[in-house]
């Protein structure tokens, strides 16, 4: 016998002249297309691939953390788990994705990153946002997007509002726990201050964790994100020294020290803590 067999499954539509298909429903024309080369390397499409889709993620995680602060904010806390968990395996994704970027040489980004000038994932307003939703506000990180006023506005917009944390901190007040300076606090913008009062509330939760189930279900579903957190920082860091050692960022960071220097920051410092005086 010759020739060749033309299978479609039974059912399946195949006419789209007149129809929505997968690829119009998502766009891919535009998104397969957004790939724009600034050098003759054959590496580059990995580079912008894996930023790219960090991108795409990252958006996604913006989209719960802040379904998630409404959702407490409301006292609803069955949805805030399940999103809460979806932005832990976002970052469980987004950690995988160093595997891939990691399969690039030293020699094969030294062919192309002279072409990248001062962009630099350092100024990715997305992880910023992140950043400023789960509660570490560092105000001088507005400064890369002061050249653009939709940008600076989104930003700002977080800033003006309770962070993730200090959600889960009122929502302790709530429940009749003393939070000390935090029952004060008016101004979301500033950084606050590590409060040995929120200490000795979750470790009270932690203590009973029958007679506050809900609370100390809330607690580990925040470790679990910025668990995850703290490993894609890792990675990150990881994966920069393997490939550029100890050189300066393209955006002008101190590269490799600026990252690990970043390892030390805690979102829920309170909920770390917790674990020693318990």
């Amino acid at each position: 016998m010759s020739g060749t067999r033309d299978i479609t499954p039974e059912g399946a539509e195949t006419d789209f002249r007149k129809r929505m298909s997968y690829a119009d429903y998502l766009n891919l024309d535009q998104v397969l297309n957004a790939q724009s080369f600034l050098s003759d390397s054959p590496d580059e499409l990995l580079f912008i691939i894996q930023h790219q889709t960090s991108e795409l993620w990252m958006k996604l995680a913006i989209h719960e953390i802040s379904s998630a602060m409404r959702a407490i904010r409301a006292n609803d806390l069955q949805p805030a788990f399940k999103m809460l968990t979806r932005v832990a395996r976002i970052f469980e994704q987004l950690n995988g994705a160093w595997d891939v970027l990691r399969t690039m040489t030293p020699s094969e980004y030294t062919s192309f990153r002279d072409d990248l000038g001062q962009s630099s994932g350092f100024q990715s307003w997305q992880y910023r946002a992140v950043e400023f939703l789960a509660g570490n506000r560092n105000i001088a990180m507005l400064k890369p997007h002061a050249h653009k006023a939709e940008t600076l506005a989104r930003l700002e917009a977080i800033l003006s509002e309770p962070s993730l944390y200090d959600e889960a901190i009122q929502l302790l007040a709530r429940n009749g726990f003393d939070i000390g300076d935090d029952a004060k606090r008016d101004d979301w913008r500033a950084s606050r201050v590590e409060n040995d009062a929120v200490t000795m509330a979750w470790k009270a939760v932690y203590a009973s964790p029958r007679e506050h189930w809900m609370l100390y279900e809330l607690a580990e579903k925040l470790v679990d994100f910025e668990d995850y957190f703290r490993r894609w920082r890792f990675n990150h860091v990881t994966t920069v020294e393997r490939i550029i050692g100890l050189k300066r960022g393209t955006g002008g960071t101190a590269g490799v020290s600026y990252l690990r220097r970043m390892l030390e920051v805690e979102l829920f410092p309170e909920l770390w803590k917790v674990r020693t005086v318990l």
